[in-house]
């Protein structure tokens, strides 16, 4: 009788939170599931030895859906609490596609997207505490809220992620504010360098027009210690400092316009030369870009849309293109995408023609020899609930 009573007990508690939960708040629970097929039109479709002896596509080197053939996405579950006061996000990934997201994330965490809680302090301040995806560039993580299926470059070499603490302000007539501290960009779980990157953000947002203007300031790898040569492999890169736009226009009821432009430079840094940690000489390295996004909706259930992007890394750059192969160590790239949605219910198909033109020979042709351009096809189909 007593297993009885105590189990009645525990269903009434439990019976209870949904009435709680109606009171105070409400929970949710959302996400994705994506998969594609991509196909090379003048290079292989396989994967490749590279100088590293890596295997590696013949891709575009940007992140997702670079695998040849058919391939995985990533299944994207959200469960949030929206309350007046505190809520929560917690978001997970599982494939292809979330394991690149989270690249700098290991154990446990291998599959945390965002993970954090909030508190509206007031109708004009919210603080947040946790790991949340970047408030950099115009293009995320998650394909349903995408145009393109494949991303861009300065998506790709820009943060993905931030833990940290940040406070979102609003301001009057559509204008808004935030700042923050957080981790190295993309160490999600932990700060093992102790030291940390500050972040800031302008926007405007009201009839149809948005402009968000983004800073990011900071250490992403520590400082060297003369008294731990090994550390950090004895090398050290300076700060860095990204300045982003991107900003929206609802232009008429069908056609939407959007643009990204963006610029990243990192210091030279320092280096333990016997036993002495010396300065690096050296000009910033780095990169800049600008996109434009434009979207025309022919009715509710189909739209096209193409994204235009020029992309260029100076002094060595951050490993997009081949900048190796110039002398000054630089090298640039073209990104011409056209893309369509086609919605059926909740399912989304995305076919998709991209060119990529890179200043340097970059890619593989069917006769072994180097090529500038690339010209791909992807079709992709995201189910979003």
């Amino acid at each position: 009788m007593k297993k009885i009573n105590l189990l009645a007990f525990a269903l009434a508690i439990l019976s209870s939170f949904p009435l709680l939960a109606q009171d105070e708040g409400a929970f949710s629970f959302s996400g994705s599931v994506d998969t594609y097929f991509r196909y090379n039109f003048n290079s292989r479709n396989r994967f490749f030895a590279n100088d590293d002896n890596v295997l590696a596509p013949d891709a575009p080197a940007t992140s997702f859906a670079n695998a040849p053939g058919f391939g995985l996405g990533m299944v994207n579950l959200i469960a949030a609490y929206e309350g007046e006061k505190v809520g929560f996000v917690a978001d997970l990934v599982y494939g292809p596609r979330g394991a690149d997201a989270v690249f700098n994330s290991g154990g446990s965490a291998s599959i945390v997207n965002q993970l954090y809680v909030y508190y509206n302090v007031s109708d004009a301040v919210t603080l947040t505490l946790g790991n949340f995806n970047t408030f950099l560039g115009y293009e995320v993580i998650s394909p349903t809220g995408n145009f393109n299926y494949s991303t861009s470059y300065m998506f790709s070499y820009g943060p993905f992620s931030h833990t940290g603490l940040k406070a979102d302000f609003v301001l009057s007539d559509g204008f808004s504010a935030m700042l923050s501290v957080m981790n190295p960009t993309d160490l999600t779980e932990l700060n093992p360098f102790g030291t940390y990157t500050l972040g800031a953000q302008l926007g405007y947002d009201n009839d149809g027009t948005s402009a968000y203007l983004n800073f990011l300031y900071g250490d992403q790898d520590g400082s060297l210690n003369e008294d731990f040569p090994t550390n950090f492999g004895g090398v050290s890169a300076g700060a860095t400092f990204q300045a982003d736009l991107t900003a929206g226009f609802d232009l008429s009821d069908e056609f939407y316009l959007g643009v990204n432009t963006t610029i990243n430079t990192t210091g030279a840094g320092e280096i333990i030369s016997g036993g002495d940690i010396q300065d690096l000489d050296g000009d910033n390295s780095g990169f800049y870009g600008a996109a434009i996004y434009a979207q025309y909706a022919t009715s509710e259930t189909l739209s096209f849309g193409v994204r235009g992007e020029y992309f260029s890394e100076f002094n060595g750059g951050v490993g997009a293109l081949p900048t190796n192969l110039d002398p000054n160590g630089d090298a640039s790239v073209i990104d011409l995408t056209l893309s369509s949605n086609i919605a059926v219910g909740n399912l989304t198909f995305i076919p998709e023609i991209r060119l990529d033109a890179v200043s340097e020979d970059t890619y593989i042709n069917r006769d072994f020899e180097a090529q500038p351009s690339l010209i791909s096809f992807l079709f992709a189909a995201v189910y979003s609930f």
